[in-house]
């Protein structure tokens, strides 16, 4: 399987491989099979001249690959964010300022990746540029059909998953990062959203968007986060027997499917084995979320403030999934919208008093693994039967995917997924998880947690 980026450097800074060579891998992945659909621009030459850049030798990223989801604002390239609606909008002037950071840390941007339209779902589909399948970052290509990356940063984690890029800037408003990085088997950190600047980046919800990264592991995670947010964590040697750690029961856990179960149990037993104090909660807050939303949701408002216009001139153009979720931003009043800004201050004080005594809390990232991207197809006109079923299934898998990923952005928490299965298994996320600004701990405890795991 391909590198991760914390051994890659380390043979760079020994001369046993060279940025352009590391670079040329990176191509090969990108145009192979498994990467179809992964990349909405490839960028291949200006990245093969821009890694043999001697000045790129001494910085972080010492001119590795990274992606760059198509939301994001590269200086003369129009951002597409997976649409065909901004296809006449003017290229930007200037690179989105996380951009900006990876390539100032030595980064060279290979391609900017494929994403669900406007960043709506998470699943991943695309009705107008296809659909990434997904693909094991730790064991290698899926069996049987392919499967759905998840999303809405689909592109970002197959291009990681395969080799393609070493880092993969995305975005996560409801989990779009932390989901695709457990259905491809790789690591996905969802940072407090306030540390990492999101302008220049085409916005679902103002309130809940967050840029940040996935990777091939929780160090680079680590090293990505600290680029990001221009910031230095706290790192701790501190064993798993020195945190307190806690698994919510309830939404965490109800539904998962076999697959899913196996593996975060077994995960939890090992982490016990290797001493760390994990304690079994309620955390009854969870439950309480679809109530404050019964009026809409952050993301329905803010992104139809944002497409209202466009909508008006161009709704045949949209994704008709992605449509009727931005539309139900048009029932929200100001009063709806004030009501749910206090009722989740509320609501984050409730959940942060009930997890006070805790390090960081341990849940499925999903419940349940990859479906194939035939039973969840866009639907394509030629039998409204069966798309009237793919729509059906569309909408059962997406509403679990974010279910206990979005938990997190309401709690303007931040969140780990590491990857916890075991060859023979298909791929499953971890999640390590707390409130706002308790980045280090789960970064430590990520660490620590991915040391016992991968030797699974």
């Amino acid at each position: 399987m391909a590198k991760d980026l914390d051994s890659t450097l380390r043979l760079l800074h020994t001369g046993a491989t060279s940025a352009s060579a590391e670079m040329q891998t990176c191509i090969a992945r990108a145009r192979a099979p498994e990467c179809h659909h992964a990349f909405s621009l490839s960028l291949f030459d200006e990245a093969l001249q821009t890694a043999a850049s001697p000045s790129l030798a001494h910085r972080p990223l010492a001119g590795l690959a990274v992606s760059v989801k198509d939301l994001f604002g590269m200086q003369g390239i129009t951002s597409m964010a997976g649409s065909t609606v901004l296809a006449t909008e003017p290229p930007a002037l200037q690179d989105a300022p996380a951009v900006a950071r990876l390539r100032a840390a030595g980064g060279v941007v290979v391609g900017r990746t494929h994403m669900v339209e406007f960043a709506f779902s998470g699943v991943g589909t695309n009705p107008h540029y296809g659909t990434p399948a997904a693909f094991d970052g730790r064991f290698g290509a899926l069996p049987g059909p392919a499967r759905v990356p998840g999303g809405s940063s689909s592109g970002a984690a197959v291009s990681v998953a395969t080799g393609a890029a070493f880092i993969g800037l995305g975005s996560d408003t409801g989990g779009s990062i932390r989901i695709p990085a457990a259905l491809c088997g790789i690591v996905g950190f969802k940072s407090t959203a306030r540390l990492v600047p999101t302008e220049g980046a085409v916005p679902l919800s103002t309130t809940l968007d967050t840029a940040c990264a996935m990777t091939r592991s929780v160090r680079d995670a680590v090293l990505a986060h600290e680029i990001l947010a221009a910031r230095r964590i706290t790192r701790s040697a501190a064993p798993l027997s020195m945190w307190r750690l806690a698994v919510p029961g309830g939404v965490f856990l109800d539904g998962l499917d076999a697959t899913v179960r196996t593996a975060f149990e077994r995960s939890i037993a090992q982490l016990r084995a290797a001493g760390a104090h994990i304690e079994a909660i309620e955390l009854r807050q969870a439950e309480e979320l679809s109530g404050l939303q019964v009026r809409g949701s952050f993301a329905a408002a803010e992104a139809f403030a944002w497409h209202r216009h466009r909508l008006a001139r161009h709704a045949a153009a949209y994704d008709p999934r992605v449509r009727v979720r931005i539309e139900r931003g048009a029932t929200m009043s100001a009063a709806d919208y004030i009501d749910l800004l206090q009722a989740r201050a509320g609501w984050i004080s409730s959940v942060e008093a009930a997890i006070a005594g805790f390090d960081a809390l341990l849940s499925p990232t999903v419940p349940l693994v990859a479906p194939p991207i035939a039973s969840v197809a866009p639907a394509n006109g030629q039998d409204a039967a069966q798309d009237a079923v793919r729509d059906a299934e569309f909408q059962r898998v997406n509403a679990l995917l974010l279910r206990n990923t979005s938990v997190v952005n309401m709690l303007d928490g931040c969140a780990l997924s590491l990857p916890c299965h075991v060859r023979g298994e298909l791929p499953v996320g971890l999640m390590v998880w707390h409130g706002a600004l308790h980045d280090d701990a789960v970064l430590n405890i990520g660490l620590r947690a991915e040391e016992l795991l991968q030797k699974q």
